[in-house]
C-alpha cells in the first residue's frame, strides 16, 4: 500500500515520517520524496493518527487523485533538480511523463489547473533556486552551473535568474559575500 505525503521534499522531512511510522508502529518497505510504501495493512485509525501527527510536523497526508498526481510532478521536479547529479539528458516533459506514468499534456492540464503555473514555470523556479545555491556554495562558477542545470547558454541562465530574482546572478553572489562579511565582522 503506498500512501502520499504534501509538502515532504527533504531528508529532514523523510525522518519525520519514519519518526511517526515507527511510534504508530507502522511497518513500512520505503520512504521517498512524497511516497511511503507500507508494508501491511493499516487501520483507519493508524491512518487518522497519521494524518494528524503529520499535521503537526507541517506534513499531509493526501487522499485526493489529483493532490496525489500533482505531488508526484513535484517531487520529481524536485528531486531532478535539487538531489541529482544528471539532469535527465531527455526533455523535461518526458522525463516527467515517463517517471508518472501519464501523458505530459494531461499532467500539465491538472498541474495549471490546481497549481495556477505550468509544469515549465515551476521547473523555472527549482532552477533558479538550484542556481542560488550553487553561487552561494561557490564551487562552480556561472559556465559550469549553466551546463549542469541545462542551460542553452550562460546568458540565457543569466536572462531567466534577473527574470525571477530581479538581480543578475553576479549581484546576488556578491550580495551573498557581503551579507557573510558582515555577520563575521560582527
Amino acid at each position: 500500500m503506498k500512501l502520499y505525503v504534501k509538502y515532504m521534499v527533504s531528508l529532514r522531512c523523510k525522518m519525520m515520517v519514519k519518526e511517526e511510522l515507527k511510534k504508530l508502529g507502522i511497518g513500512y518497505v520505503i520512504i521517498d520524496l512524497g511516497v511511503i510504501e507500507i508494508l501491511e495493512y493499516i487501520s483507519p485509525s493508524q491512518i487518522l493518527q497519521l494524518k494528524i501527527n503529520l499535521k503537526k510536523s507541517g506534513l499531509e497526508l493526501l487522499d485526493d487523485k489529483n493532490s496525489i498526481l500533482i505531488e508526484n510532478i513535484k517531487n520529481v521536479i524536485i528531486e531532478m533538480i535539487h538531489y541529482t547529479d544528471e539532469v535527465p539528458k531527455v526533455n523535461y516533459s518526458d522525463y516527467i511523463s515517463e517517471k508518472i506514468g501519464y501523458d505530459y499534456t494531461y499532467l500539465s492540464n491538472i498541474f495549471s489547473e490546481v497549481k495556477g503555473i505550468t509544469i515549465q514555470q515551476f521547473i523555472i523556479l527549482h532552477k533558479i533556486e538550484r542556481v542560488k545555491e550553487l553561487l552561494i556554495y561557490d564551487e562552480l562558477n556561472l559556465t559550469e552551473i549553466s551546463y549542469k542545470l541545462h542551460y542553452s547558454s550562460v546568458a540565457h541562465l543569466s536572462n531567466q535568474f534577473k527574470k525571477i530574482t530581479g538581480h543578475t546572478p553576479t549581484f546576488y553572489k556578491n550580495l551573498k559575500i557581503k551579507r557573510k562579511q558582515n555577520l563575521e565582522d560582527v
